[in-house]
């Protein structure tokens, strides 16, 4: 059982937001918020000085986002427990969370006593995640091992590979760019390469080729 109260940050870009998770959860009696952080990088140092033990991130933030930042927080000496709480619930955001070291996943459609209690169960450290997740966390897993043969047989950088994976969930440049904090200009290079090395000669053959691997293998 961890102490009580609860000392958590609430990392989330959006003021409205933010806002509204600290107030709720400053009138819980086993909860104190202790920092909030518009940011990932914010909320890495706010976690070096402040010793929480959850951190309740979103994961699209400007600059460092929720991926990067849970990467970096699991790695401290102590390391806070990280909650995701976040609008996205593709197999992609869910996957690479996990990966950087999330211990629970929650979508924003969680009400307040499913964060209450997902938080108290993330400090006692018990991994949480939503019902919706579970299925995703399964695809998402089937597709990032599909993607890791792509790119070990053809050589593919790791940006490429992350071009390519959300290529393969029918994402256009301007959104691809918006994920990976790129321009447009450098998506299109990176699609024109990938193109090159997998001898594909569309968007929509890329994409076929990662589902023919995910379900048939090379």
């Amino acid at each position: 059982m961890s102490d009580r109260p609860i000392r958590v940050i609430v990392a989330d870009d959006q003021a409205a937001v933010r806002d509204g998770l600290v107030t709720i959860l400053d009138h819980e009696p086993d909860i104190d918020v202790v920092g909030s952080a518009v940011d990932g990088a914010t909320a890495v140092e706010l976690a070096r000085r402040l010793t929480p033990a959850v951190v309740l991130m979103d994961l699209r933030m400007p600059g460092v986002d929720g991926i990067a930042a849970t990467r970096t927080l699991t790695a401290l000496d102590p390391a806070p427990a990280v909650l995701v709480l976040t609008t996205y619930a593709d197999d992609a955001s869910i996957v690479g969370a996990l990966q950087a070291g999330a211990a629970g996943y929650l979508t924003k459609s969680a009400g307040r006593a499913q964060i209450v209690s997902a938080i108290t169960a993330t400090a006692d450290g018990h991994r949480t995640f939503a019902p919706e997740i579970a299925s995703a966390m399964v695809r998402g897993l089937t597709h990032r091992t599909a993607l890791e043969r792509i790119a070990a047989a053809h050589a593919l950088t790791v940006q490429e590979t992350r071009v390519l994976q959300l290529l393969s969930e029918r994402r256009t440049n301007r959104a691809i760019a918006e994920s990976l904090y790129v321009s447009v200009a450098t998506v299109k290079t990176h699609v024109n390469n990938l193109f090159g090395k997998l001898q594909v000669g569309s968007r929509a053959e890329a994409a076929a080729l990662v589902e023919r691997v995910r379900d048939h293998g090379l």
